[in-house]
């Protein structure tokens, strides 16, 4: 992941934490169109001796479409797991937006 948007690039610089971060991941679960279960790896934060994060993503036939479930393991503090779903809802947002605008496109 690379930060390119202002405000994430200040964020990361004041935190002391790199522009770029490789992810490790590990599926431990795909089931097509309903289910994704992995770990990954939080080795990013100064300080912080690297640890597990699990995160479990569902899908679920709903009268509008489709309802996205997210659950995501707490971080090593409150003020990062804060964060953690900040990011969550922004990149969801985001997703939300483009689908919208295919939806409008289609429709």
């Amino acid at each position: 992941m690379t930060a390119i948007a202002a405000p994430q690039i200040d964020f990361l610089k004041k935190a002391g934490m790199p522009l770029t971060n490789e992810q490790t991941i590990t599926y431990a679960e795909v089931v097509p169109r309903r289910r994704l279960a992995y770990t990954s790896v939080a080795d990013f934060v100064p300080g912080v001796a690297p640890y597990t994060v699990a995160t479990l993503v569902e899908l679920h036939p709903h009268a509008q479409g489709v309802r996205l479930v997210l659950t995501i393991d707490a971080m090593h503090d409150e003020r990062w797991t804060n964060l953690a779903v900040m990011g969550w809802e922004s990149e969801l947002g985001k997703l939300a937006q483009v689908l919208a605008r295919r939806a409008l496109s289609t429709g």
